[in-house]
């Protein structure tokens, strides 16, 4: 079992990260989360690492922090749900935001994550809800509450797609930006005043 690497990143793109741990390139599958929280290319980095044995090959997954790493663990202990379905779900919303809409059980949040389904979304706050805790979340003034305009949001992911951001960061974004009385404009500026590309 591989515990973590530490290497320099030689490529990073999409859902996957290629390491270079003393000349070799490790492939590693990773959540957008990750992917985001990562320094430039050519910088060395700790990656915490999951491996995954299967009969049609061995596939390692990565993990900024151990938070996303507990969780992804958890995720994959709930039936249908294998690792890379588990990374698909880690990539749909910040972490603190994703654990927050378990434990609410907010169906809704959940659902919007491509590749989740509502019947695996209700599977997924039925068996986690208990066995999770917020990640530096104040429940009581939390911006996931979803007081924010939805077409603003909308309008602004969209100005952001076009802008050569991808889809899943882009809403990601304009949500997290996203005030009670917030206009599309106001978010779109806020979002790329806080951008690293």
């Amino acid at each position: 079992m591989i515990s973590f690497l530490i290497g320099i990143i030689e490529d990073k793109y999409d859902n996957f990260l290629i390491l270079d741990v003393n000349g070799v390139g490790y492939e590693l599958n990773i959540s957008q989360n990750t992917l985001y929280s990562l320094p430039n290319k050519g910088e060395t980095v700790k990656i915490l690492t999951y491996m995954s044995v299967r009969e049609d090959g061995i596939s390692l997954f990565g993990f900024s922090d151990k938070e996303e790493k507990d969780l992804f663990l958890k995720l994959t202990q709930i039936s249908g749900i294998g690792p890379k379905v588990a990374i698909s779900i880690l990539s749909g919303l910040p972490l603190s935001e994703l654990v927050t809409a378990i434990i609410r059980e907010d169906l809704r949040a959940l659902a919007s994550i491509k590749g989740l389904g509502k019947k695996t979304a209700e599977r997924l706050c039925l068996e986690l809800k208990d066995k999770i805790s917020p990640i530096g979340i104040n429940f009581e003034n939390n911006s996931t509450n979803n007081e924010f305009d939805e077409n603003a949001v909308n309008l602004a992911t969209e100005t952001l797609i076009s802008l050569g951001i991808n889809k899943n960061e882009a809403y990601n974004l304009a949500k997290s930006n996203a005030g009670p009385n917030s206009t599309a404009e106001e978010i779109i500026s806020k979002s790329l005043r806080g951008y690293r590309a």
